[in-house]
């Protein structure tokens, strides 16, 4: 069942990325999308983010994904399904815990890391399994899979050990991601 105060944030969060002007917008995905979209990947968006997605797909955000530094892959175009990009954004959060792993990372509770590497990684896909699936918001931007759920922290997981929170929730993080604060700092707005 979806939840109204998800839906509320995840419209919230369109209505914020429109007003801003910076992206260009598609037409919402419909129902028999997410339906293609969530069978494709194996998962189901948490209530804002479909919000999100049906308010608007962006596809484009001036001045961050036309400029290397800023985005990486840019915005999911989920309407693109056999896309070796949507599907390398879509694994990245798996393919590099694994590959953090397998260079001797190991989450704290996790219990006791195999010293064999081939035990070591079975046991990791094996505990994969159990960890909640992120679904590509922007470039590296992640929110957690889950229909009934919402409000959660969007992460930007860049590898297993530099993952932040980038906003409280989807309507935080447009801001935080997108709205370029006026910098009053003499000298230092030049740099920002």
């Amino acid at each position: 069942m979806t939840n109204s105060a998800g839906v509320a944030l995840g419209v919230e969060a369109a209505r914020r990325l429109a007003q801003l002007d910076l992206v260009d917008i598609q037409p919402g995905l419909t129902v028999a999308e997410f339906v293609s979209v969530e069978q494709r990947f194996g998962f189901e968006f948490a209530d804002d983010h479909r919000a999100f997605l049906a308010a608007g797909l962006p596809i484009w955000t001036r001045g961050h994904d036309d400029h290397p530094d800023k985005a990486s892959w840019g915005w999911p175009n989920w309407r693109q399904l056999n896309s070796t990009d949507l599907q390398e954004q879509v694994d990245w959060p798996h393919a590099t815990v694994l590959d953090d792993i397998q260079h001797g990372e190991w989450p704290p509770g996790w219990g006791k890391r195999p010293h064999d590497l081939v035990k070591r990684m079975a046991k990791t896909k094996r505990l994969l399994t159990g960890v909640p699936r992120m679904i590509p918001v922007y470039a590296h931007r992640y929110l957690p899979a889950g229909r009934g759920s919402f409000g959660h922290p969007v992460l930007s997981i860049h590898r297993l050990t530099d993952t932040i929170v980038y906003g409280h929730d989807l309507a935080d993080y447009i801001e935080q991601e997108f709205r370029r604060p006026r910098v009053t700092v003499g000298f230092w707005r030049d740099y920002v």
